[in-house]
């Protein structure tokens, strides 16, 4: 028995979001403010510790909307606003357990291998809850009010009331599920309503408590060794305190008081015995290696801790001889970096949460679910990884009845590469339903389904050899070459500085590779600019598809002759870039890419606007020795050289290969013809070095790129502005 699935309604950023889950180990990914740390808390709210503490906050905004327009007069209370969360529990060749969710069966001609159940946060009474703010409403007296003064006393509406009054109005019923009566998204058929019961009136509510058991490791672990203050965790004391659950008791030894060096030793050496399969499953994580100290549990030095069997983490060094004799030299704990700490801590507390799930009173529920966030804090990229691989070979060998589930949140790359993309559930921030904000979750099992497995595997060989952070993204760029990687900053600052306070990734794929990347970027609905280079071409085979480019003109492996580099200005001329003639825009002759309308460079989706443009070289007006013309480069090199002509042809500029001897003479159609055979044999590596250590005042990038930056900064600061209102409230609940 495992949880395949849970729906979320109008909870924070989850509006309608459905989430299935791994049967081991499931990622959480997404942009800071994505919901992540929601989809984790509303399982605390509903069956953890915190378990009924809901806030008016952690309701949607579209539900406060709803709140606020309520009319006592004419709406029906029973339609006030709630959250829920459902669960469908597969119990697939599962017989075991069958006997424990009776309760949870619909009826007793039940032959799905799903059992579900919706807690709903909802009013006790509708009704009631009308009345009671009515009757506090009538309490406010004109007198009530000062006069002159703006200040209204509460409750000034609806929302007002429950922000005081919620937990008082409302409260946590249950309802058992039929999946007959639900389609694959499991949302209701018409007509079907599940019977309710609230959580005083039924056995439901324990009884789900007796199939699940959540525990959290929150990302929020600051450890020292000295005496704890306010939330402050110490490492040393978790290792106590998981002694003193878990491990094999040492009995008092009296004879300690008169002889505390003696019940030291042999304390030291019980603990020895009693931690050395802990500490072992640490060297599984790569801790502490052959360059770090030995992890050692030793006792406190005085006859009170000794009794109480109190322990201190120490670290032991060693001989300075290398032969290991001599005594024995040891470091506190806080001498000791924070990485190890952090490690040493999580392995502690998920032994921890499973060894108190197998010893739970009465029976032990078949499902653990453990909420591991942000497992990367103090950890270095390999430790992030050892982590993740690890972190459920340390767990003891479980009956096969019962399962152990873990949902990962994390911002590192180096986390979610160590696994495939099916457990990687993708959270993304979206824009306005008129003032809504709310997040969609993109499940990349779906995905795995959706692209080709060439596709796949490029995709997952690429991002886990550059460990880029596409989806931590607000946006992403997807660019031709290392040149355009390093300039695009300085071209960012220049043009569009907004977007140095977004979160971007760039992405260097080649225009060969770029169209690699479309089913990924339309999976994820992620922002995406892509630039890249027109790349005109012509020859025999022009208008062969499949005839291979070759600026040399060399023959390919089928010995056909290959098509020619060209300038775009070159009759018949097609592209070669396989982004503008398999994707966006579809296109392959130069003269149409060169006349196609903006607004068809950033193709519509489903009838809404698109959110992945591309951007290409575009006309541009050129001067050269009182000539003007409109004229277009091939690469990125050459259109930035026509839109800074006189510039680059200053002998001051000589460093960026550019310069054409003898320029002054030339007409403007010359000096484009000798800007473009320079540029085939350019160091390119050079030029943009050389730009880089250019006044940037004193020059501009092409304008398709400057375009494209537009674009890209007007579809991130619209959603910036629409989510800030949002990020007030995580803030203040803590999602």
């Amino acid at each position: 028995m495992y949880i395949k699935t849970f729906r979320v309604r109008n909870f924070r950023r989850l509006r309608k979001v459905g989430i299935d889950l791994d049967p081991e180990t499931t990622i959480f990914v997404g942009a800071n403010n994505s919901g992540k740390t929601s989809a984790a808390q509303v399982f605390r709210l509903f069956l953890g510790e915190s378990k009924g503490r809901f806030q008016l906050y952690d309701f949607t905004s579209d539900c406060w909307d709803a709140f606020d327009a309520f009319d006592a007069a004419s709406d029906d209370p029973e339609g006030l606003p709630r959250i829920e969360l459902d669960i469908w529990l597969d119990l697939k060749g599962d017989d075991v357990n069958l006997h424990r969710v009776i309760d949870f069966l619909p009826d007793l001609s039940w032959s799905s291998e799903l059992v579900g159940v919706r807690l709903s946060y909802r009013p006790r009474s509708g009704k009631q809850l009308v009345e009671n703010f009515e009757e506090c409403r009538n309490k406010i007296t004109a007198a009530s009010r000062a006069e002159g003064s703006a200040y209204e006393p509460w409750p000034r509406s609806l929302t007002d009331y429950l922000t005081r009054e919620l937990q008082r109005e409302y409260e946590i019923a249950y309802a058992v599920l039929d999946a007959g009566q639900c389609d694959e998204n499991f949302e209701f058929i018409d007509g079907y309503s599940p019977d309710w019961v609230s959580g005083g009136e039924s056995k439901l509510g324990r009884k789900l408590d007796g199939l699940v058991r959540i525990d959290f490791l929150d990302a929020q672990r600051h450890l020292v060794d000295g005496e704890s203050r306010g939330r402050a965790e110490d490492l040393s004391r978790k290792l106590s305190g998981f002694y003193a659950r878990n491990l094999e008791q040492r009995e008092a030894d009296l004879a300690a008081v008169a002889a505390i060096a003696d019940s030291e030793l042999r304390l030291n050496q019980h603990f020895a015995e009693v931690f050395e399969s802990t500490l072992d499953k640490l060297s599984d994580l790569g801790y502490p290696g052959f360059q770090h100290p030995r992890l050692v549990v030793k006792a406190s030095f005085n006859a009170q801790t000794v009794l109480s069997s109190g322990a201190r983490v120490h670290y032991a060094l060693p001989a300075g001889d290398g032969s290991g004799g001599g005594a024995e030299r040891t470091l506190p704990d806080q001498y000791n970096g924070l990485g190890f700490k952090n490690l040493i801590y999580m392995v502690v507390e998920v032994l921890d949460f499973h060894h108190r799930w197998i010893d739970a009173d009465g029976d032990r529920p078949p499902i653990h679910l453990v909420f591991i966030e942000e497992p990367e804090a103090h950890l270095h990229a390999q430790l992030q990884q050892v982590f993740i691989r690890k972190i459920r070979e340390i767990l003891p060998d479980a009956d096969p009845a019962f399962t152990t589930q873990m949902v990962v949140t994390t911002h590192s790359a180096h986390v979610i590469y160590e696994k495939s993309f099916e457990p990687i559930r993708y959270f993304k921030r979206t824009g306005l339903d008129g003032n809504i904000h709310h997040t969609d979750v993109r499940d990349l099992m779906t995905f795995r389904g959706a692209a080709e497995e060439a596709t796949r595997h490029f995709l997952r060989q690429y991002l886990k050899l550059t460990h880029c952070d596409l989806f931590f993204a607000d946006a992403a760029v997807l660019v031709e070459g290392n040149v355009e990687r390093l300039l695009l900053p300085l071209m960012i600052q220049q043009s569009a500085p907004e977007l140095q306070s977004c979160h971007l990734t760039i992405l260097e794929v080649g225009g060969a590779f770029a169209h690699k990347f479309r089913e990924l970027v339309e999976f994820l609905g992620l922002p995406t600019l892509v630039i890249t280079d027109i790349d005109s071409v012509h020859g025999p085979k022009a208008d062969d598809a499949a005839a291979a480019p070759d600026a040399n003109g060399s023959d390919d492996a089928d010995g056909r002759e290959c098509r020619v580099a060209c300038m775009t200005t070159k009759d018949d001329a097609v592209t070669s870039n396989e982004t503008l003639a398999t994707w966006i825009p579809g296109i392959r002759p130069i003269a149409d890419l060169l006349d196609l309308p903006d607004k068809d460079k950033c193709p519509l989706s489903g009838g809404n606007p698109g959110h992945v443009r591309v951007a290409y070289e575009t006309r541009q007006a050129v001067e050269w020795n009182g000539e003007r013309e409109d004229r277009a480069g091939r690469t990125f090199e050459e259109a930035f050289a026509l839109e800074n002509l006189t510039w680059c042809q200053d002998s001051k500029q000589a460093d960026l290969g550019l310069c054409v001897r003898k320029a002054a003479t030339m007409s403007l159609d010359q000096l484009h013809e000798a800007i473009h055979r320079r540029v085939k044999n350019l160091d390119k590596t050079n030029f943009a070095l050389a730009l880089i250590t250019a006044n940037p005042a004193e020059w501009t990038g092409p304008r398709y790129i400057v375009e494209g930056l537009d674009w890209l900064r007007d579809q991130l600061t619209v959603e910036t502005s629409d989510t800030s209102r949002l990020t007030e409230i995580d803030a203040e609940v803590g999602g």
